[in-house]
Parts: structure tokens; sequence; C-alpha cells
């Protein structure tokens, strides 16, 4: 069993195959178009890492307003109040709504920065010449891929509280909800983090088992 694991994984490229990114479809290497979609095959994508870089870097920037301007804009009997994203979390802890300030501060706070460290730890791993490791730290890294990717649907949960808010809460002068500028930069963070993730090509891991088995 400990030999079996101390080989190194045959890649795709090694085995002179190279798959489709757009429907995963499996090609001879030198296939220029997916025969099935119709895209141009890459055995890696050009440009990947400094995609990545650009959309982490916007996402980073747009992700500070996010938290300094309010997200929520609440008027009352004439008086308006402001909330950002860590005020809100606070006050509804004052208010007793423990359960909910944490799924708020999980989904608005902890998922987008660990979606920041994620992306730009793999961003850096990757790059040729650092020093990798073959076996479960390759297999680490593709599973942290795939949860970046999959938790990324659930960032926008804070934006969307906002906006069923503002339209359910209408009441002219008695009450009124509205987003704040905030909720316009958090919804820009998540999108461009999660253009960060799309850019970045998994086969990229993968590489070092290359360069460690020559």
């Amino acid at each position: 069993m400990s030999e079996a694991h101390s080989q190194p994984a045959l890649t795709a490229r090694q085995a002179g195959l190279v798959g489709c990114h757009s429907c995963g479809r499996v090609h001879e290497m030198g296939t220029t178009h997916c025969t099935r979609c119709g895209v141009v095959l890459h055995s890696r994508m050009p440009g990947s890492l400094q995609k990545v870089w650009a959309w982490l870097f916007a996402g980073m920037v747009v992700y500070i307003p996010a938290n300094i301007y309010p997200m929520l804009l609440t008027t009352s009997l004439g008086h308006t109040s402001e909330s950002t994203i860590i005020g809100g979390v606070i006050e509804l802890v004052e208010y007793g709504s423990i359960g909910v300030a944490l799924i708020v501060f999980v989904a608005s706070v902890l998922i987008p920065v660990g979606k920041f460290v994620a992306i730009g730890y793999l961003a850096l791993v990757v790059r040729p010449g650092s020093r990798m490791t073959r076996g479960s730290g390759l297999h680490g890294r593709q599973r942290l891929f795939e949860v970046v990717e999959f938790i990324g649907r659930w960032s926008m949960i804070d934006v969307f509280v906002v906006a069923i808010l503002s339209a359910l809460v209408q009441l002219d002068f008695a009450a009124t909800i509205n987003p704040g500028i905030a909720a316009v930069s958090f919804s820009l963070s998540v999108a461009f983090t999660m253009l960060a993730a799309q850019s970045f090509d998994p086969r990229l891991i993968w590489d070092a088992e290359e360069t460690q088995a020559a």
C-alpha cells in the first residue's frame, strides 16, 4: 500500500492527453479544438495566473469599502440609521440573535477573507519554481480549489438579505430600508473573487508532480 502511494501519479499531459476546460471531454495531444463544444484546447490555459491575480486584487480592493461604508440604510419615522457589516453583526448579538449574527459574520467576513487567502495561496504555490510536495499535498490543494469554487455561490447571502428587506420594507415615512454603497462593493468583491477562481487552471497544481517525476 505504501509503495502504491509513493509512486507519482500519471498526469494527462504525460499520457498524451488534453482535456477540454469547457465540457471536460478528453482528446489526444495535438488536437486543436474540442470535438464536442468546439472551443480551443490548451494543455494549460495561457495567462491563467495573471488573470487570477488581477481579479483577486480587484476583489480585495472593493472589499475594503464594503466593510467601511454602510450596507443598510434604515429610515424609521424620519430618522435614518446606517449599519455596516460588522455593525449589523454587533446589533444582532445585542438583540440576542446570535445564530443569525453568526451566519452573517461567516458569510460576509470569514468566507470572503478565506477565499482571498485560499486563492492567493494556490496562485503562489503553482508558480514555476515553487517548492511543492507530492501525494497528499497535491490532492489537498485540489480539494481546496474545489471548496473555493463551491462556497463562492453562498457569498452573496448578505446582499440577498439586503435586497429582500429593501423590496419588502417600503412604508414611506413610517419605515423604509434601502441598500447602502457597501452592498454594491460587496457584490463586486464576490463577483471578482468568483472570476479569480474560474480563471485559475487547476491543472497547474499537478505540474509539480511532473517536475519531480522527471
